[in-house]
């Protein structure tokens, strides 16, 4: 049997598509290694679907729809919840104090922010990942949510208030001596 190259069209489409795809599933996971595995996966389905795709929406769409189930139906599986994961971040700056720290501030948002964007509804979180975090147009986010317009829309905006409800009920905002805006888990 002869394994056979990829289509032109698919190496084209892979290679425009493959950093907005991890970009978005790591956004989704939390986990670069993950995402980078969830991205593969995409991929794959991508070039298997491409002989069968009508047009009938973007192809970049299409292509976010698959990343979207693929996301979905690895995070479903109860061993595979989202977890939030500290990392250390002295292993991952350069030397220096300044540094060490504004990397400490980072993380610490980032933290606190990816903890309650996963505490969202799947619905909530993809519409919000996907509108506010990769700039797609609501349009754009009910066709990958596979909903229409209206529920695009509305699922944006509640994810939206609770988000920032949930900031503002499991993190505190302060700023502290140098004027930087810091989090910390209520």
């Amino acid at each position: 049997m002869q394994i056979s190259n990829p289509t032109p069209a698919f190496a084209q489409l892979a290679r425009e598509l493959s950093a907005p795809l991890l970009r978005y599933l790591t956004r989704q996971v939390g986990d670069a290694a993950l995402a980078e595995d969830l991205r593969q996966e995409t991929l794959l389905k991508i070039e298997r679907g491409l002989p069968g795709f009508a047009g009938r929406a973007d192809i970049k769409t299409w292509a976010f729809s698959i990343a979207s189930r693929v996301a979905i139906d690895y995070l479903r599986q109860p061993a595979h919840r989202l977890k939030v994961v500290e990392m250390d971040a002295a292993a991952q700056v350069a030397d220096g104090h300044a540094e060490i720290d504004e990397q400490l501030v980072i993380d610490e948002m980032n933290s606190c922010v990816r903890g309650v964007i996963d505490s969202l509804p799947p619905d909530y979180r993809t519409a919000l990942i996907l509108h506010d975090l990769e700039g797609m147009s609501a349009e754009q986010t009910a066709a990958v949510s596979q909903c229409s317009l209206a529920t695009a829309k509305i699922r944006i905006h509640r994810a939206r208030q609770r988000l920032k409800a949930a900031l503002a009920r499991q993190c505190d905002f302060y700023h502290d001596s140098d004027s930087v805006l810091r989090c910390t888990r209520a």
